[in-house]
This record gives structure tokens, sequence and C-alpha cells, in this order.
């Protein structure tokens, strides 16, 4: 097992050539069973890259920006709304509130006011939705298909431009009403004030002083129209509109339109090629033609079918020259004045691709073209700093860090510091972060960044801080677990990866964790952890990318006991009722190896993900339960969920009726009660969740599912003030080894006056829940104010996300007049967790103060998480009247 670990002068000249076999080449039965490690064989494998230096837009007051934003969005005219929705996604995706970010996407789409704007964040929403196809056919099979982001009809969208009727300027009473245009061999005949109509010079040409004026015959052989083309001109001449043509002669109308200057017939020219384009070729060919004749409604109808095939698109050089080769008006033909957001997009495209290309620098130049605002330059410059970093461009982006600083975005100093260490001076990196954090209001990542350029005990204390001001940065728990690690402290290096795991899953610290474990030889848990990985992402690599985790599972299970199919349920009851839901994931991994049941263990494996708040992941697994679902029935269960879990309640329950009309089973039972207790208002409708339930527990399934199904029945129970039939409930459940029952059977103590009893069932539930944060949280409700108070210390130390610690000490705090300590307290957990709640009751406790500024900018803050939260908006109009 010692020869697992690479040296650190391995090369990466060799690594193309790494074999994953000879990471374990132990054979079974014939490792060591010593207790100890070498330190220096794991030395390479701990050691804890750099934390990146995210491509993000990342103020330090983020509650101030999304209140200055919501302000504008009270005032301002119509047509800036969308770039400040922008702004808020932007804002939004850097707090990584994904949720959030989808809201104010959509709510720049909604509040485009042009038809540039409508397609770029009509495409950037149709990209984010990738992998949302079976969505769409469920949708459809239920007769509601949504063409939301679907083409537009891009010339409806553009209003035609007036043009002045052309008058006559010259006595032309003894010409010919005819003019005769020669072409080579071919003459055309036109109505003279037809075509002089058409535009001032042809009137000037026709009716003017000129020699032309007096002549029938004119000849136009020298300017680029064809016979075909110059009859059309003289149809659209007397009718105003144009026939179908070929696109290669309303390509020659489209040139002799704009030489001529007829805008009217350019115009018509221009609605009518873009009526054809339907390909990538055509947007190809057509629009270097649009943006040199400075058509905009073919530019607009070529960006539409180049953005709908997103991202695939982006892989065609053609495509990208177009883009990249644009100067200022060309851009402005081809996006009008979206021109920042469109380059936004594509910049989030290619670097989502690849970060390190020369195309993703480009692009990010022309973002840098198009910024305007100050916070459009801090967004655009930073993020190149970022890749040219990548790049190891560092001249480039030390100027590029620089400019974003100068703008106002103190995160780029983190990039200048990257880049002062680059040369050699690791102590003006420690002196530049060191002002930041004097200069600014103190954040996690300016001393997580600091302790890269120290050592010792100042590192520690460093990353100490990183962790007190922001819990949820993961560099500092992995690197504090690496060092205790290296000073064969195993037993403190696992309790260090584990506090950041008990509430964050985080591959990285997963991976590390598996090595932990490797050096441990406890090749079981590494097997759990590899297994996990692999759930949550299955072309994961590790050790910096060099081999598939799928090749180092199965390396280590060679290692494992191999469970049968009866060993693997009893495991999973086992994880199940422990609360160990990484544990399970790793079960139902294992078992989807063997077993037939698929969709039943994909299903499973969705309500886990979900769980531990990874839904794409869930989704992901919900879609293949449809697709190994067994039977028709079973599968309608699944599609049933897909839709409710996308927030198509109706939809998932015309599923559930639909399957248990072919087959009564537990699972479509289950869905339709919970998606109908989850939506109805009516509280007549308990007495149907009750019945739907009771149904459910009726029908074969296992002792999971139906104690999942016995403790929702007891909730229902308990809203209706059926007390004794909930503690039923509750118990039957626990007598089934669903341990969350504690839970309900607690409150059920709790609402009959009988605290202690709530109380020690909530202890039950601590002492055998692996994760039991809301446990402590739920049990400080029973106990008294100081035995509280230590409950949700501990919440806060298992899981400091978890609002409600936070919200109830600041009420303690101001109940005891100590306003300034209970608003430190809100404002410690909002600078790492964008939440409503908190400043909803800062908001508050600022309007209790008199401090009405500060009190209206958290109000705004808040609304833009929630713009029509009731509450929020009632305390927002009553501080707005406060204000002076």
């Amino acid at each position: 097992m010692r020869n697992l670990f690479l040296s650190d002068s391995f090369k990466e000249t060799q690594l193309h050539a790494l074999n994953p076999q000879s990471w374990l080449q132990v054979e079974r039965g014939k490792l060591s069973k010593s207790s100890s490690y070498s330190p220096s064989s794991i030395e390479s494998l701990v050691k804890v890259a750099e934390p990146p230096i995210l491509a993000l837009f990342k103020p330090v007051d983020y509650v101030d920006v999304l209140a200055q934003i919501h302000e504008e969005l009270e005032s301002c005219a119509p047509k800036k709304r969308s770039n400040l929705y922008l702004l808020q996604f932007l804002v939004f995706r850097g707090l990584g509130e994904v949720k959030l970010l989808q809201r104010s996407l959509h709510s720049a789409w909604k509040n485009a006011s042009t038809v540039h704007e409508k397609l770029v964040y009509g495409s950037w929403l149709r990209y984010e939705k990738q992998g949302e196809e079976v969505l769409s056919d469920l949708l459809a099979s239920c007769g509601k298909c949504s063409q939301e982001f679907g083409l537009l009809d891009v010339a409806s969208q553009i209003p035609v431009e007036t043009v002045e009727t052309i008058g006559e300027w010259y006595d032309i009473s003894q010409v010919s009403s005819t003019v005769f245009f020669r072409i080579k061999d071919e003459m055309i005949s036109c109505e003279r004030q037809k075509i002089a109509a058409l535009s001032i010079p042809f009137n000037t040409m026709l009716n003017g002083s000129f020699t032309e004026s007096h002549l029938e015959i004119i000849d136009l052989s020298e300017n680029g129209i064809s016979p075909a083309g110059m009859r059309a001109v003289s149809k659209f001449s007397s009718s105003g509109h144009l026939e179908d043509l070929s696109v290669e002669v309303l390509l020659e109308i489209l040139v002799f339109a704009n030489t001529f200057c007829c805008e009217k017939l350019k115009d018509a020219c221009d609605r009518k090629l873009a009526s054809v384009v339907s390909s990538r070729q055509d947007a190809v060919e057509l629009m270097e033609c649009a943006m040199e004749e400075n058509t905009p409604v073919l530019a607009a109808a070529c960006l539409q079918v180049l953005l709908h095939e997103l991202p695939e698109c982006l892989n065609d050089e053609q495509v990208i020259k177009i883009f990249l080769n644009a100067n200022r008006q060309q851009r402005a033909t081809m996006v009008g004045h979206a021109s920042f957001s469109l380059y936004c997009l594509l910049s989030e495209v290619v670097m989502n691709i690849d970060p390190k290309s020369d195309v993703t620098a480009c692009f990010l130049e022309k973002l840098v073209e198009s910024a305007i605002s100050t916070r459009q330059k801090q967004v655009a410059f930073h993020q190149l700093g970022c890749v040219r970093l990548l790049r190891k461009e560092y001249s480039e982006a030390e100027q590029h860090f620089n400019a974003a600083f100068a703008a106002g975005h103190v995160y780029s100093a983190a990039g200048l510091a990257r880049l002062v260490c680059i040369k050699g001076d690791k102590l003006s990196s420690y002196e530049k972060l060191s002002s930041v954090i004097s200069s600014y209001q103190p954040l996690g990542w300016m001393y997580q960044e600091r302790s890269l350029y120290s050592e010792g005990d100042r590192k520690w204390e460093d990353l100490d801080k990183a962790t007190e001001f922001d819990p949820t940065l993961t560099y500092p728990y992995m690197y504090r677990a690496a060092s205790l690690m290296r000073k064969q402290d195993a037993k403190l290096a696992l309790a260090e990866i584990n506090r950041v795991l008990g509430f964050k899953l985080s591959l990285e610290c997963l991976e590390l964790r598996f090595i932990f474990y490797l050096a441990l030889e406890d090749y079981k848990a590494a097997l759990c952890d590899v297994q996990a990985i692999l759930t949550l992402s299955p072309e994961y690599r590790m050790f910096e990318g060099r081999v598939f985790a799928s090749q180092l599972r199965i390396l280590v299970r060679e290692h494992v006991d191999q469970w049968t199919t009866a060993d693997c349920w009893l495991q999973l009851y086992d994880r199940w009722s422990s609360v160990d839901d990484i544990g399970s994931l790793s079960v139902i991994y294992q078992m989807l190896e063997s077993d037939a049941a698929k969709g039943v263990l994909y299903f499973r494996q969705s309500l886990l993900l979900l769980r531990l708040n990874c839904p794409e992941a869930a989704m992901r697994s919900l879609q293949l339960a449809r697709q190994y679902a067994a039977t028709e029935h079973e599968r309608l269960v699944y599609e049933g969920w897909i839709l409710y879990d996308t927030g198509h309640c109706e939809e998932g329950l015309r599923k559930a009726e639909e399957s248990i009309s072919i087959q009564r089973s537990f699972e479509a039972f289950f869905l339709k009660a919970y998606a109908l207790a989850d939506s109805s208002l009516d509280p007549s409708c308990s007495a149907t969740v009750v019945s739907l339930l009771e149904d459910a527990l009726k029908c074969p399934s296992d002792r999971l599912r139906k104690g999942q199904a016995l403790n929702n029945l007891g909730s229902v129970y308990v809203d209706c003030g059926k007390l004794d039939l909930a503690a039923d409930c509750y118990i039957s459940a626990l007598k089934i080894q669903h341990t969350r029952a504690h839970q309900g059977l607690a409150r059920v103590h709790f609402l009959k006056n009988d605290r202690k009893a709530a109380y020690e069932e909530m202890t039950k539930l601590i002492e055998k829940a692996r994760n039991n944060a809301s446990a402590y949280e739920k049990r400080s409700e029973y106990c008294e104010r100081e035995h509280t108070k230590e409950d949700l210390q501990m919440v806060t130390k298992l899981d400091p996300l978890r609002v409600y610690p936070y919200r109830y000490r600041a009420a303690v705090l101001m109940d005891n007049h100590k306003e300034k300590e209970a608003i430190a307290e809100l404002t410690r957990a909002i600078a790492f967790k964008a939440d409503l709640h908190l400043l909803h009751l800062r908001a508050a406790f600022h309007e209790h103060i008199g401090d009405i500024s500060s009190a209206l900018r958290d109000c705004r803050a808040a609304l833009s998480l929630d713009p029509n939260h009731q509450e929020m908006l009632e305390l927002h109009k009553r501080v707005n009247s406060q204000e002076p």
C-alpha cells in the first residue's frame, strides 16, 4: 500500500502513461496490518492545492450592491431594467445562489426592451436549462408545451422605420414617364416617378438637373445588380412588396438599396433575408453581409440561430470569427445595445468549455470592450485577469486585475497578491492582503488569501479567521486536516475534514478524506467515499485530474469483502436509520451494479441527494429512475416526481393518478398525497391526504418508505389536532427504524405540554443520527434558555448554514437591550449566507434603533431575494415612509 503514493519528483511528462494498477500493487491477504503509516509516503498526496481565484463578481458588501440595484429598479427607465437584473444575476452567481440567479436571469429576459436582449437572455436561460429535455417532453405529454424560450419572429419585433415621402424637384413635363435601365444586354422598363420615390439619390438622378434626368435609357451595368434583381426593384417601386426571390438576388438588391439609399427597399430586403435563415450555415453566410450592409433584422435572425445552438456552435471556427471580428459598429448592428450581455453569455459558455483557451481570452477581451458602467468593468476586467492568470500571462493578468481593483472590485486584490508572490515577493503579497483587511469590511476570503503567504502559527490564525468569517470556504478545513495527517494525527485530521462534510458535500473534501482512508488502509471507508463521489459526479477525476475515480474504485474494491444483495439491503436499512446519508449513497451505488430493480434504487438515490442539497444530481438520478423503470405505472410515478420537483405540481398529480389507474402502488399514492399536501391551502384536503397515505400503507413496499409514509401521516394528524393518532404513527415508524420519527413524536409530547418528554425524544434522535444538526436545533425548542443556547451553539458548530440559531441569539441580545451585539450576530451570518429572514430581522432591528437608511438598505436587499414576500414589502413600505 505504501507504493501507491507518487513522490514529489513524479514528472508531468510521465502522467499520460499513468497506470492506476500501479497505485495499488497489493495483493489481497498480503496487506500490512500495522496501525502506523509513514508521513513521507503521503506527503505528495495530502498537499492541498491553493484555492483558485474565482472568475466571479464578488463585491465586498453584496447587501449594499443588491440594495442599490433594487433602488435603481424602482425608478429607472424600462430599457435599463434588463441590465440591472443581469448585474443582480452576477451577484447571486458570486454567492453561489443557483435558484436566485436563475430568477434574476428570467427577470432580465422578462424585462428585455429590445429583441436583442430577448434573444440573449432567452438563449442564456435555455443554456442554463441544458439537460431538461425530459421535462419538456413530459410537459408536452400533459398538453403543456412551453415555448417560452423558443425561436422568435424577429422581423415582427423590430419596427419598420418611417421614411419621408420624396417629392419632385424639377419640371419633368418634357421627360418620358418611363425610364429604361440597361443591365448588360437587357433593358428593364420602370416608372420614372416610382423609382424616383425610392430615395433622394434616385429622385435627384431622375428629376434633377443632371444629364440622366433627361435620358430615357440609363446604364446600370456597373452597379452590381442583375436584370432579375432590377425587375424585382421595379415591381417593388410599384407594389411596395418584394416577391419570393433567391438569396443571391436578395443580396444583390440589398447592396443596391444601400448604394442608392433606398431605405424602404433595404428594410423589405432585410426582412425577406431574415425569413430564410434556418440553419447555422445560413447564419454564418449571411451574418457577415448583415453587418457590412447594416441590416439589423437579418443580423438578429442570424444571431438567434447561432445562440439557439449554444454551446455546440462555439466549436465552429466560423461562428467564433463572427463574434470576435465584429467591430463596435458591427456589434451594434448584430446585437443593438445588448453587447455586454451577449459577450457575458458567450464568455461564460467558453469558460465552461476551456477557461485556458485562446478563444476564452478573446471573448473576454470583447467583454471588456463592451463594458460601459463601473460595475460592468469590474466584472469584465476581473474575469479576464483570472483567465490570463490561468494561462500564465502574468503581465496581462496584473494589468487586468489592477483595472478591476481600481474600478472598485476589491476581490481582484487576491489575484494581484498571487502575481506578486509568483514574482518571489511573498512579503508584499501578505502586506497587500493586510492592507485590504484593514481598509474594508473583513471577509473570510481575505484571511484565506493572506494565509497563503505566511507560515506557522500566523498561517493557522489566518485560516481560523477565514473559517470564523466564512465557514463555507473549504480550503482552510482541507489545509488543517492535511497538516494534521502529516503529523500522524489521523483522528484529528478526520475530525477536521468531517466538520465541513457535515454541512457541505464537497467533492474535493470527499477526495481528501478518501486519501486519508487509503493512508490508514481503511479500504471500506475509502470505498464508501469514492462511491459517493461517483454518485455526485460520474466522470470525476482524482489526484489533480490524473486518474478517473471509477478506476480507483475498482482497485480499492479488491481489498473489501463483497456484499450480497441481502447484505446491501441490511446495510442500507442500517445507514438510512442512522441518518448516514453519504453511507446510504455509497450502498445504493454498489447495489446498482447488480440489483435488477434499478429504477427503485435510482429513485432512492434522488431522495438522498435532495436531502444533501444536491438538486442537479438528484434530478439526474430521477431521470435515470424513469429510464430504468420496470413497469409503466412505476415510470409514471417517477415522471410525476420530475414534474413536481420542477414546480409543475398539477401535472405531477396527474401522473400519479394515471399510475394509480393502471395499478395501485405505494409510490403512486405517496406522490399524490405529498403533492396534494404541499400545494393545497384548503384545510379540508387533510382528510384526502390521510386517506391517500393509508392507501399507500396498504400497498407492498419496504420499511424505509413505509416509515416515511407513517411519519408524513403523523404530521398530517398533528396539523389536524389528532395527537393520539399522530403518536401511534410515529411509534409505528420507529418500530421499523425510521429514526426521524423521534422528531414528530417529540412535537406530540410538546403539544401535550410534556416538554421533558419532548426533550428526551429529541435526545434519542441526536444519539442515533449521524447528521444531527437539525435535531439539536429542534431540541432547543424544548429546553430552558441556557440549554437552548448550548444546543444552538452546537447547531452552528455542526452546520453554520442553518440560520435559526443566529436569529435566536440576536433576538435574545435585542431583548437584553444589546442592540449593537444583536445586529453584529446577524451581520456575521449575512456575510456568507444570503438569507431573507436574516435580512428581515436586521432591518427590523435597524428600524428599532432609528437607523432608517440601514433598515431601508436591508429591506431592498431582502426584496432582491424574494420580491413578493408580504411581510418584507410591508416593512419596506413603512421604513421608506420614514426616510427623510
